[in-house]
């Protein structure tokens, strides 16, 4: 099949190729209208611009551009450490690029592309799917560490990262392992479609496979002005299962600084963990080595998914072999917030 080619979409819109290859920059020289309609007729045709070809054109610098989408969770602290030590390492410049919870990533990753110029991007976190046209048109090799995007058909693209549904359904099925059988879940937004749903998604696969049906009312959500991964979310989200005497004997966290906000409003309430509530988090993070009662939860390989974020990026900047996805198994640690449901 003849492959098609930037004077193939240029004739089906009846513009000139400086014009098609205007709308695949985004620059701002041509209309809305006729940008959205070489766009359509590239997403038809299946045309993916020659990255060769865009190269030759964008002058590219030696650095990485790292993209973090809620830089104050502090899972992403010890990755972005890993990340800047391994990216110096090959004498690039490591370029670090904060998006605020309501700012989409991509538009973000647009902008660096065009003034940063990078040759290479790696994003923290993040869910893409949505929008491989964007992806398409960064035009430069990115990595993900997130699994969701596993799916995405964008070259020079690569997944680093643990399967959150598969290890929230283990951390699950350890508490009904224990006894419990109410178990609410605090979570990330409703509308999340990153990592959120997928925990969400493996808490009730996991209840579903024991015969326990899934009831909304022990999911609880942060309202529209806390940061779901914050502890105050964990603190307000605890406090609220108290105060309106939601029925339930454990509670799992979407990731360990809500729960230790969810520990924190159960104690201040005048109940005790695990006694009462059996509570676990995820993620894994290093105060947890330092809390009176360490959490129970999952343990993330945080260090070795940025490292090898940095190496498949890099396989893809040297025109090497990489795999689309790396995944890693997470581990299940049991710490002292968690006792079988008979002995509370």
């Amino acid at each position: 099949m003849k492959r098609t080619t930037i004077k193939d979409i240029a004739t089906m819109c009846g513009v000139s190729p400086s014009t098609v290859s205007r709308a695949i920059n985004n620059t701002d020289e041509i209309s809305q209208a006729t940008r959205e309609k070489i766009l359509a007729a590239i997403e038809e045709t299946g045309y993916i611009p020659s990255q060769n070809a865009r190269n030759l054109k964008v002058h590219k610098n030696k650095t990485i551009a790292v993209i973090v989408k809620g830089v104050t969770n502090p899972f992403f602290t010890p990755m972005l450490n890993v990340l800047e030590e391994e990216i110096t390492k090959t004498h690039y410049t490591f370029s670090l690029h904060k998006v605020e919870e309501n700012r989409c990533e991509l538009e973000v990753a647009q902008r660096v592309v065009e003034n940063v110029k990078p040759e290479g991007i790696i994003f923290l976190g993040g869910y893409h799917i949505e929008d491989p046209r964007k992806l398409h048109r960064l035009g430069v090799p990115f990595s993900m560490t997130t699994t969701i995007n596993r799916d995405l058909e964008v070259d020079q693209s690569t997944c680093v990262g643990v399967d959150d549904y598969a290890e929230s359904k283990k951390m699950i099925e350890y508490l009904i392992n224990l006894g419990h059988r109410k178990i609410a879940f605090i979570a990330a937004r409703s509308d999340d479609e990153s990592i959120g749903r997928l925990r969400l998604e493996g808490y009730r696969s996991a209840l579903e496979e024991h015969g326990i049906d899934y009831d909304e009312r022990l999911v609880i959500y942060p309202t529209a002005d806390i940061n779901p991964y914050s502890l105050q979310h964990g603190y307000r989200s605890a406090s609220k299962i108290i105060k309106e005497q939601i029925d339930c004997t454990a509670i799992f966290a979407i990731s360990d600084f809500v729960a230790i906000g969810a520990i924190k409003a159960i104690d201040d309430h005048g109940y005790r963990v695990p006694e009462d509530y059996s509570v676990t988090g995820f993620d894994g993070l290093e105060i947890n080595e330092f809390l009176l009662k360490p959490i129970t939860t999952i343990i993330q390989p945080s260090a070795k998914i940025a490292y090898q974020s940095v190496v498949d990026l890099f396989h893809i900047i040297n025109n090497e072999a990489y795999p689309k996805m790396s995944e890693f198994e997470g581990e299940l640690y049991i710490g002292a917030t968690t006792q079988p449901l008979e002995n509370c």
